[in-house]
């Protein structure tokens, strides 16, 4: 086997490791979030209370790397729950920006703490050490995905 081929089937087993870990991982915080919650809205009251700012929903759609209409659904979820507060643009009444209500930080801090022991406990069986190791190697797949896309 050559080089290029080695590295192919690297590659191949990384991103097999990488969906199913992916799919294992939703599946197990999908079971802990409080009831009603998707990870989808999780993602973005956290992204929300992260910034502690307004987004366009077309800025969220970028962020996730979701189309506008899932986006747009997401949101109005949110909205009808109370989690999030939409307004206008006052400049430009076809653009709306986006901000975490205080009902949406406390759904976001009750999910952090639902999820927390069972990241916690993958990482203290894993060891902090191996895991901290491998943070800036997945950030830096991840930029160059971005970057890619």
């Amino acid at each position: 086997m050559n080089e290029k081929e080695r590295n192919e089937e690297i590659a191949i087993s990384l991103f097999g490791e990488l969906f199913m870990a992916d799919q294992l991982a939703r599946n197990r915080i999908s079971k802990v979030l409080p009831k009603g919650m998707e990870i989808s809205h999780f993602g973005v009251l956290n992204h929300l209370a992260r910034l502690n700012d307004e987004r366009t929903p077309a800025q969220l759609a970028r962020s996730f790397h979701v189309t506008r209409g899932a986006m747009t659904n997401t949101l109005a979820k949110l909205e009808w729950a109370g989690h999030v507060h939409i307004r206008p643009d006052w400049d430009d009444a076809r653009r709306k920006f986006v901000a975490i209500s205080p009902a949406g930080r406390a759904a976001r801090d009750a999910a952090v703490q639902s999820v927390a022991p069972l990241i916690a406990e993958v990482v203290g069986a894993l060891g902090t050490d191996r895991v901290k190791a491998l943070v800036p190697v997945l950030r830096e797949l991840r930029t160059r995905l971005e970057d890619d896309s």
